[in-house]
């Protein structure tokens, strides 16, 4: 899995720009207010989702930072949101503008993302009530351990924390196995 390219620019077009990394060239797709940021020549850094199409395809998102990227993963945890709307959604704004607009229910701040109509925006202000808080917490060295060791089992981030953050507060004294399987079997059910 892709999740960090550092390299330079060698291509810019109207939402991608391309990024050498180790001699390889990585088309990587920008939100909208970012890719002005780029040009070619410049060495550039973005922190990576990597995307399977239905048709097999691979593409990469790329956002400006680890925050960002989580934020990318919760937005695309919501059935019926997509990637381009994730990354969109996601270049609208910090995480702090999106959770004042979740919490004030403003649909409005959405209404320049291309594709949502209000029934989406509805069901991502319903969805996002609350998991954003969660999004922003200080994570536990030990948490952030079993993360690593849930990805590794083949896991998106966004489920590893969703359910180390439903274990019981007796679990804190449970080795790093022992927390690792009781998130599988929450993942499991």
């Amino acid at each position: 899995m892709i999740s960090y390219l550092k390299g330079l620019v060698i291509a810019k077009g109207s939402d991608y720009i391309i990024l050498e990394a180790g001699g390889v060239g990585y088309k990587v797709f920008v939100g909208e207010k970012r890719i002005t940021s780029f040009a070619p020549g410049q060495t550039a850094e973005v922190y990576c989702y990597l995307y399977l199409r239905k048709d097999e395809t691979l593409e990469l998102y790329g956002m400006d930072s680890l925050e960002s990227l989580e934020l990318f993963e919760t937005l695309k945890g919501i059935s019926g949101i997509g990637p381009k709307a994730s990354l969109a959604i996601c270049s609208l704004g910090t995480r702090n503008l999106l959770q004042e607009a979740i919490s004030k229910g403003n649909a409005s701040y959405f209404s320049s993302v291309r594709g949502l109509g209000q029934k989406k925006i509805q069901k991502i202000i319903l969805e996002l009530t609350g998991k954003l808080q969660k999004l922003g917490k200080e994570k536990r060295a030990e948490d952030q351990e079993a993360v690593e060791a849930l990805l590794v089992l083949g896991f998106s981030r966004q489920r590893a924390n969703e359910a180390l953050a439903q274990l019981s507060p007796e679990s804190l004294s449970l080795s790093l196995e022992g927390r690792v399987k009781q998130a599988l079997k929450l993942i499991r059910r």
